[in-house]
Protein backbone atom coordinates (compact mmCIF):
# COMPACT_ATOMS: atom_id res chain seq x y z
CA UNK A 1 0.00 0.00 0.00
CA UNK A 2 1.37 3.75 -0.77
CA UNK A 3 2.06 5.87 1.80
CA UNK A 4 3.11 9.32 1.63
CA UNK A 5 1.25 12.68 2.10
CA UNK A 6 -1.86 12.82 0.10
CA UNK A 7 -1.83 14.57 -2.85
CA UNK A 8 -4.50 17.91 -2.36
CA UNK A 9 -6.28 19.16 -5.06
CA UNK A 10 -5.45 22.14 -6.61
CA UNK A 11 -8.88 24.40 -7.99
CA UNK A 12 -8.32 27.55 -9.07
CA UNK A 13 -10.51 30.52 -9.49
CA UNK A 14 -11.59 32.14 -12.58
CA UNK A 15 -8.98 35.57 -11.36
CA UNK A 16 -5.80 32.40 -10.16
CA UNK A 17 -6.33 31.01 -13.62
CA UNK A 18 -5.89 34.09 -15.25
CA UNK A 19 -2.98 35.32 -13.53
CA UNK A 20 -1.61 31.54 -13.91
CA UNK A 21 -2.09 32.28 -17.92
CA UNK A 22 -0.89 35.63 -18.06
CA UNK A 23 2.50 34.45 -15.95
CA UNK A 24 3.28 31.91 -18.74
CA UNK A 25 2.79 33.73 -21.83
CA UNK A 26 4.26 37.42 -20.75
CA UNK A 27 7.81 37.60 -22.33
CA UNK A 28 9.06 39.57 -18.84
CA UNK A 29 7.91 37.00 -16.47
CA UNK A 30 11.18 35.38 -15.00
CA UNK A 31 11.57 31.92 -16.41
CA UNK A 32 11.46 30.05 -12.91
CA UNK A 33 7.92 31.63 -12.45
CA UNK A 34 7.03 30.76 -15.35
CA UNK A 35 6.98 27.33 -15.10
CA UNK A 36 5.78 27.32 -11.69
CA UNK A 37 2.11 28.75 -13.09
CA UNK A 38 3.00 25.79 -16.04
CA UNK A 39 3.07 23.14 -13.30
CA UNK A 40 -0.01 24.77 -11.19
CA UNK A 41 -2.32 24.81 -14.09
CA UNK A 42 -1.36 21.43 -14.71
CA UNK A 43 -2.08 19.90 -11.08
CA UNK A 44 -5.29 21.57 -11.53
CA UNK A 45 -6.23 18.88 -14.24
CA UNK A 46 -6.87 15.22 -13.35
CA UNK A 47 -3.10 14.45 -14.13
CA UNK A 48 -1.30 12.87 -11.60
CA UNK A 49 2.85 14.42 -10.63
CA UNK A 50 3.92 11.46 -12.59
CA UNK A 51 2.40 12.74 -15.61
CA UNK A 52 2.75 16.33 -15.00
CA UNK A 53 6.44 15.81 -14.22
CA UNK A 54 6.92 13.61 -17.35
CA UNK A 55 5.68 16.53 -19.77
CA UNK A 56 7.37 19.30 -18.01
CA UNK A 57 10.62 17.40 -17.99
CA UNK A 58 10.95 17.97 -13.99
CA UNK A 59 11.18 15.40 -10.99
CA UNK A 60 8.01 14.20 -9.00
CA UNK A 61 9.27 16.23 -6.17
CA UNK A 62 9.21 19.14 -7.94
CA UNK A 63 5.49 19.21 -9.13
CA UNK A 64 4.35 17.82 -5.72
CA UNK A 65 6.51 20.77 -3.87
CA UNK A 66 4.58 23.22 -5.71
CA UNK A 67 1.67 21.91 -5.55
CA UNK A 68 1.35 21.86 -1.80
CA UNK A 69 3.09 25.38 -1.73
CA UNK A 70 0.30 26.76 -3.72
CA UNK A 71 -2.58 24.95 -1.69
CA UNK A 72 -0.95 26.49 1.46
CA UNK A 73 -0.43 30.07 0.09
CA UNK A 74 -1.86 30.51 -3.44
CA UNK A 75 -0.75 32.46 -5.89
CA UNK A 76 1.73 34.51 -3.40
CA UNK A 77 3.59 31.12 -2.87
CA UNK A 78 4.64 30.68 -6.70
CA UNK A 79 6.62 34.08 -5.51
CA UNK A 80 10.77 33.76 -4.64
CA UNK A 81 11.23 34.09 -1.08
CA UNK A 82 13.41 36.81 0.66
CA UNK A 83 16.67 34.87 0.38
CA UNK A 84 18.68 34.00 3.50
CA UNK A 85 21.68 36.80 4.56
CA UNK A 86 22.09 40.20 4.90
CA UNK A 87 20.56 42.74 2.67
CA UNK A 88 22.28 44.36 -0.42
CA UNK A 89 24.84 47.20 0.69
CA UNK A 90 25.61 48.79 -2.58
CA UNK A 91 22.63 50.41 -4.08
CA UNK A 92 21.31 50.15 -7.87
CA UNK A 93 22.68 54.24 -7.99
CA UNK A 94 26.17 52.89 -7.34
CA UNK A 95 25.78 50.02 -9.45
CA UNK A 96 24.70 52.70 -12.13
CA UNK A 97 27.63 55.27 -11.43
CA UNK A 98 30.02 52.34 -11.79
CA UNK A 99 28.46 51.44 -15.16
CA UNK A 100 28.57 54.89 -16.39
CA UNK A 101 32.49 55.64 -15.19
CA UNK A 102 33.68 52.39 -17.18
CA UNK A 103 31.96 52.88 -20.40
CA UNK A 104 31.74 57.08 -20.23
CA UNK A 105 35.37 57.66 -19.10
CA UNK A 106 39.01 56.82 -18.38
CA UNK A 107 41.14 57.30 -15.84
CA UNK A 108 43.22 60.55 -15.44
CA UNK A 109 46.68 58.13 -15.77
CA UNK A 110 45.49 55.33 -18.01
CA UNK A 111 43.49 54.72 -21.02
CA UNK A 112 41.08 52.07 -19.37
CA UNK A 113 40.16 51.24 -16.03
CA UNK A 114 41.49 48.37 -13.33
CA UNK A 115 39.50 47.45 -10.54
CA UNK A 116 41.92 48.66 -8.38
CA UNK A 117 41.34 52.55 -10.62
CA UNK A 118 37.38 51.90 -10.08
CA UNK A 119 37.34 51.13 -6.55
CA UNK A 120 39.26 53.89 -5.88
CA UNK A 121 37.39 56.38 -7.57
CA UNK A 122 33.55 54.57 -6.72
CA UNK A 123 34.35 54.14 -3.31
CA UNK A 124 33.38 50.80 -3.59
CA UNK A 125 35.82 47.74 -2.92
CA UNK A 126 37.62 46.07 -5.83
CA UNK A 127 35.44 43.05 -5.52
CA UNK A 128 32.29 44.71 -5.79
CA UNK A 129 33.78 46.42 -9.33
CA UNK A 130 34.41 43.00 -10.03
CA UNK A 131 31.00 42.07 -9.86
CA UNK A 132 29.42 44.75 -11.07
CA UNK A 133 31.52 44.30 -13.86
CA UNK A 134 31.16 40.55 -14.58
CA UNK A 135 27.18 40.81 -14.25
CA UNK A 136 27.06 43.68 -16.71
CA UNK A 137 29.71 41.86 -19.00
CA UNK A 138 31.92 44.82 -18.67
CA UNK A 139 35.91 43.77 -19.81
CA UNK A 140 38.03 46.87 -19.38
CA UNK A 141 41.24 45.22 -19.80
CA UNK A 142 40.95 43.40 -23.07
CA UNK A 143 40.64 45.22 -26.50
CA UNK A 144 39.66 43.95 -29.87
CA UNK A 145 40.79 44.85 -33.44
CA UNK A 146 38.23 44.87 -36.36
CA UNK A 147 38.76 45.61 -40.14
CA UNK A 148 36.02 46.63 -42.31
CA UNK A 149 36.01 45.94 -45.74
CA UNK A 150 35.72 48.48 -48.73
CA UNK A 151 35.16 46.11 -51.19
CA UNK A 152 32.68 47.70 -53.63
CA UNK A 153 31.88 44.11 -54.28
CA UNK A 154 31.33 42.87 -51.19
CA UNK A 155 27.53 42.05 -50.61
CA UNK A 156 28.12 40.15 -53.94
CA UNK A 157 31.08 38.02 -52.92
CA UNK A 158 29.51 37.32 -49.74
CA UNK A 159 26.69 35.78 -51.11
CA UNK A 160 28.68 34.22 -53.61
CA UNK A 161 30.85 32.22 -50.83
CA UNK A 162 28.30 32.12 -48.35
CA UNK A 163 26.65 30.35 -51.27
CA UNK A 164 29.09 27.85 -51.66
CA UNK A 165 29.44 27.20 -47.83
CA UNK A 166 25.73 26.18 -47.03
CA UNK A 167 24.17 25.32 -50.81
CA UNK A 168 27.57 23.68 -52.89
CA UNK A 169 26.78 23.17 -56.28
CA UNK A 170 26.02 19.39 -57.58
CA UNK A 171 28.95 17.47 -58.52
CA UNK A 172 31.58 19.66 -57.81
CA UNK A 173 34.26 19.71 -55.13
CA UNK A 174 34.33 23.58 -53.01
CA UNK A 175 38.21 23.74 -52.14
CA UNK A 176 39.27 26.72 -49.71
CA UNK A 177 42.49 27.42 -50.89
CA UNK A 178 45.07 29.84 -49.03
CA UNK A 179 49.31 29.73 -48.27
CA UNK A 180 50.55 29.94 -45.16
CA UNK A 181 53.81 31.64 -45.51
CA UNK A 182 57.19 31.73 -43.66
CA UNK A 183 56.31 29.05 -40.95
CA UNK A 184 60.04 29.09 -38.82
CA UNK A 185 61.44 25.91 -37.69
CA UNK A 186 62.16 26.89 -34.12
CA UNK A 187 64.28 25.39 -31.42
CA UNK A 188 64.80 26.58 -28.17
CA UNK A 189 68.59 27.70 -26.92
CA UNK A 190 68.03 25.21 -23.73
CA UNK A 191 65.92 21.56 -23.48
CA UNK A 192 62.43 22.14 -22.87
CA UNK A 193 61.51 21.48 -18.85
CA UNK A 194 58.12 19.45 -18.96
CA UNK A 195 55.47 19.59 -17.14
CA UNK A 196 54.83 18.41 -13.59
CA UNK A 197 52.81 18.27 -11.03
CA UNK A 198 52.09 22.33 -9.75
CA UNK A 199 54.54 23.34 -12.36
CA UNK A 200 53.58 24.31 -16.00
CA UNK A 201 55.47 23.60 -19.05
CA UNK A 202 58.58 26.17 -19.57
CA UNK A 203 61.04 26.97 -22.24
CA UNK A 204 63.62 29.60 -23.08
CA UNK A 205 62.14 33.02 -24.30
CA UNK A 206 65.12 33.24 -27.06
CA UNK A 207 65.33 30.43 -29.85
CA UNK A 208 67.36 29.28 -32.58
CA UNK A 209 66.06 29.64 -35.79
CA UNK A 210 66.91 26.60 -39.06
CA UNK A 211 64.89 28.06 -41.92
CA UNK A 212 61.16 28.52 -43.08
CA UNK A 213 59.02 26.65 -45.43
CA UNK A 214 55.95 27.38 -47.35
CA UNK A 215 52.30 25.45 -46.56
CA UNK A 216 49.84 25.22 -49.53
CA UNK A 217 46.71 23.54 -48.56
CA UNK A 218 43.31 23.49 -49.77
CA UNK A 219 40.01 22.27 -47.43
CA UNK A 220 37.21 20.43 -48.55
CA UNK A 221 34.84 22.68 -47.25
CA UNK A 222 32.17 19.61 -47.37
CA UNK A 223 34.74 16.74 -45.57
CA UNK A 224 37.21 18.52 -44.39
CA UNK A 225 39.87 16.60 -45.54
CA UNK A 226 43.29 18.69 -46.53
CA UNK A 227 45.45 18.47 -49.53
CA UNK A 228 48.57 19.93 -49.07
CA UNK A 229 51.98 20.80 -50.62
CA UNK A 230 55.55 22.96 -49.23
CA UNK A 231 57.37 25.24 -51.24
CA UNK A 232 60.53 27.14 -50.32
CA UNK A 233 58.54 30.48 -51.87
CA UNK A 234 55.43 31.64 -52.30
CA UNK A 235 55.07 33.02 -55.87
CA UNK A 236 52.09 32.47 -58.30
CA UNK A 237 54.73 29.83 -60.19
CA UNK A 238 54.21 27.80 -56.90
CA UNK A 239 50.70 28.44 -56.61
CA UNK A 240 50.31 26.57 -60.15
CA UNK A 241 51.89 24.16 -58.97
CA UNK A 242 49.59 23.74 -55.95
CA UNK A 243 46.81 24.10 -58.76
CA UNK A 244 48.25 20.89 -60.72
CA UNK A 245 48.60 18.99 -57.46
CA UNK A 246 44.97 19.58 -56.88
CA UNK A 247 43.90 19.04 -60.49
CA UNK A 248 45.55 15.54 -60.37
CA UNK A 249 44.07 14.64 -56.73
CA UNK A 250 40.19 15.34 -57.21
CA UNK A 251 38.42 13.24 -59.83
CA UNK A 252 38.12 14.33 -63.54
CA UNK A 253 34.74 14.23 -63.40
CA UNK A 254 34.56 16.76 -60.75
CA UNK A 255 34.23 20.84 -61.25
CA UNK A 256 36.18 22.48 -58.66
CA UNK A 257 35.42 25.89 -56.80
CA UNK A 258 38.00 27.55 -55.90
CA UNK A 259 37.66 29.87 -52.42
CA UNK A 260 40.94 32.06 -52.31
CA UNK A 261 41.95 35.52 -51.35
CA UNK A 262 43.69 38.23 -53.11
CA UNK A 263 46.68 37.78 -52.28
CA UNK A 264 48.64 38.72 -56.13
CA UNK A 265 50.24 35.77 -56.11
CA UNK A 266 46.12 34.63 -57.45
CA UNK A 267 45.76 36.98 -60.03
CA UNK A 268 48.49 36.73 -61.82
CA UNK A 269 48.47 36.49 -65.65
CA UNK A 270 50.53 33.26 -65.34
CA UNK A 271 47.33 31.82 -63.36
CA UNK A 272 44.53 33.49 -65.20
CA UNK A 273 46.08 31.70 -68.72
CA UNK A 274 46.47 28.47 -66.40
CA UNK A 275 42.92 28.49 -65.46
CA UNK A 276 41.67 29.43 -69.29
CA UNK A 277 43.12 25.79 -69.73
CA UNK A 278 41.70 24.05 -67.11
CA UNK A 279 37.41 25.24 -67.39
CA UNK A 280 36.88 22.99 -64.62
CA UNK A 281 37.90 25.42 -62.24
CA UNK A 282 36.12 27.95 -60.76
CA UNK A 283 37.56 30.67 -58.71
CA UNK A 284 35.63 32.49 -56.12
CA UNK A 285 37.67 35.34 -54.21
CA UNK A 286 36.77 36.89 -50.95
CA UNK A 287 36.22 40.36 -50.39
CA UNK A 288 38.91 42.54 -49.87
CA UNK A 289 40.05 42.20 -45.94
CA UNK A 290 37.60 39.34 -45.73
CA UNK A 291 40.15 36.41 -45.42
CA UNK A 292 37.76 35.23 -42.35
CA UNK A 293 35.21 34.24 -44.79
CA UNK A 294 37.94 31.33 -46.08
CA UNK A 295 37.74 28.33 -44.04
CA UNK A 296 41.21 27.04 -44.04
CA UNK A 297 42.29 30.08 -42.05
CA UNK A 298 40.13 28.54 -39.65
CA UNK A 299 42.28 24.99 -39.83
CA UNK A 300 45.57 26.94 -40.29
CA UNK A 301 44.62 28.46 -36.80
CA UNK A 302 43.94 24.70 -35.35
CA UNK A 303 47.58 24.02 -37.04
CA UNK A 304 49.39 26.84 -35.29
CA UNK A 305 47.46 26.08 -31.86
CA UNK A 306 48.16 22.75 -31.57
CA UNK A 307 51.21 21.98 -33.90
CA UNK A 308 53.43 24.73 -34.73
CA UNK A 309 53.57 26.97 -31.49
CA UNK A 310 55.00 24.70 -28.89
CA UNK A 311 57.17 22.51 -31.20
CA UNK A 312 60.78 22.25 -32.07
CA UNK A 313 62.40 21.51 -34.90
CA UNK A 314 65.88 21.62 -36.04
CA UNK A 315 65.59 21.74 -39.42
CA UNK A 316 62.67 22.76 -42.20
CA UNK A 317 62.95 18.80 -42.90
CA UNK A 318 61.99 18.09 -38.95
CA UNK A 319 59.11 20.98 -39.52
CA UNK A 320 57.43 19.73 -42.46
CA UNK A 321 57.12 16.39 -41.27
CA UNK A 322 55.34 16.96 -38.40
CA UNK A 323 53.15 19.23 -40.36
CA UNK A 324 52.09 16.48 -43.25
CA UNK A 325 51.50 14.18 -39.55
CA UNK A 326 49.23 16.27 -38.96
CA UNK A 327 47.49 16.34 -41.93
CA UNK A 328 47.66 12.73 -42.33
CA UNK A 329 46.01 12.24 -38.76
CA UNK A 330 43.61 15.08 -39.83
CA UNK A 331 42.40 13.00 -42.91
CA UNK A 332 42.57 9.72 -41.19
CA UNK A 333 38.87 11.32 -39.42
CA UNK A 334 38.67 14.93 -41.01
CA UNK A 335 35.37 16.83 -39.75
CA UNK A 336 34.09 19.90 -41.66
CA UNK A 337 33.98 23.36 -40.22
CA UNK A 338 30.50 24.22 -39.85
CA UNK A 339 29.24 27.54 -41.46
CA UNK A 340 26.11 28.61 -39.65
CA UNK A 341 25.73 32.08 -40.72
CA UNK A 342 23.58 33.20 -43.68
CA UNK A 343 24.61 36.09 -46.08
CA UNK A 344 21.70 38.04 -44.94
CA UNK A 345 22.81 37.63 -41.17
CA UNK A 346 26.32 38.46 -41.66
CA UNK A 347 25.31 41.69 -44.04
CA UNK A 348 22.63 42.91 -40.85
CA UNK A 349 25.35 42.45 -38.33
CA UNK A 350 27.93 44.45 -40.23
CA UNK A 351 24.82 46.96 -40.60
CA UNK A 352 24.77 46.85 -36.98
CA UNK A 353 28.24 47.35 -36.66
CA UNK A 354 28.97 50.55 -38.89
CA UNK A 355 25.80 52.36 -37.10
CA UNK A 356 27.14 51.76 -33.60
CA UNK A 357 30.79 53.54 -35.25
CA UNK A 358 28.87 55.65 -36.65
CA UNK A 359 26.96 56.93 -33.56
CA UNK A 360 29.89 55.93 -30.87
CA UNK A 361 30.30 59.61 -29.82
CA UNK A 362 26.83 59.64 -28.92
CA UNK A 363 27.22 57.35 -24.84
CA UNK A 364 24.20 56.78 -23.08
CA UNK A 365 23.53 58.81 -20.07
CA UNK A 366 21.52 56.72 -17.84
CA UNK A 367 21.61 52.30 -17.51
CA UNK A 368 19.03 52.65 -14.94
CA UNK A 369 17.05 49.97 -17.04
CA UNK A 370 20.07 47.49 -17.02
CA UNK A 371 20.43 47.65 -13.30
CA UNK A 372 17.11 46.57 -12.71
CA UNK A 373 17.58 43.35 -14.90
CA UNK A 374 20.04 42.30 -12.96
CA UNK A 375 19.56 43.09 -9.67
CA UNK A 376 20.79 40.15 -8.83
CA UNK A 377 24.51 41.05 -10.06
Amino acid sequence: MRTGRPTPLVVLTAEERQTLEQWTRRPTTAQGLAQRARLVLACASTKTNGEIAATAGVTRQTVGRWRHRFVRKRLQGLLDEPRPGPPRKITDAEVERVIALTLERTPRDATHWSTRAMAKRSGLSQTAVSRIWRAFGLQPHRSKTFKLSKDPLFIDKVRDIVGLYLDPPDKALVLCVDEKSQIQALDRTQPVLPMRPGQVERRTHDYTRHGTTTLFAALDAKSGEIIGEFHQRHRAREFRRFLVTIDAAVPTELDIHLIVDNASTHKTPLIHRWLVRHPRFHVHFTPTSGSWMNLVERWFAALTEEQLRRGVHRSTRELEAAIRRYIDITNERPKPFRWTKTADEILASVERFCHRISNSGLAPTTYSADVRRLRRW
